[in-house]
């Protein structure tokens, strides 16, 4: 009979998180890296407009047909739910445009 206790209750579930989706983001987020520079996403003007602009680029690019970006290999709404992850950081921060 098991009789510990862990008080997680109300705490962040993060095993709601499904994994392969989620590990095809990071391989998106370490092409970024490695293309430009760890957190180089950061450091850009207007960062909201452009990453929404970028997000909607590849969702188009997916529904027409083109499952992966050219240029990395990644899949397409890897690429998008990364830009949109930037938009929020921004938007959370109260920051860009």
């Amino acid at each position: 009979m098991k009789t510990g206790t862990k008080l997680d209750q109300n705490k962040l579930d993060h095993w709601l998180v499904p994994v392969k989706p989620m590990n095809e983001v990071i391989r998106v987020l370490m092409f970024g890296a490695n293309k430009y520079a760890p957190d180089n996403w950061q450091k850009i003007s207007d960062p909201k407009q452009r990453y929404f602009n970028a997000c909607l680029r590849h969702v188009n690019q997916w529904r027409d047909g083109e499952i992966h970006d050219k240029e990395s290999g990644r899949h397409h709404l890897a690429h998008a739910v990364s830009c949109l992850l930037f938009v929020l950081w921004f938007e959370l921060r109260g920051e860009g445009k």
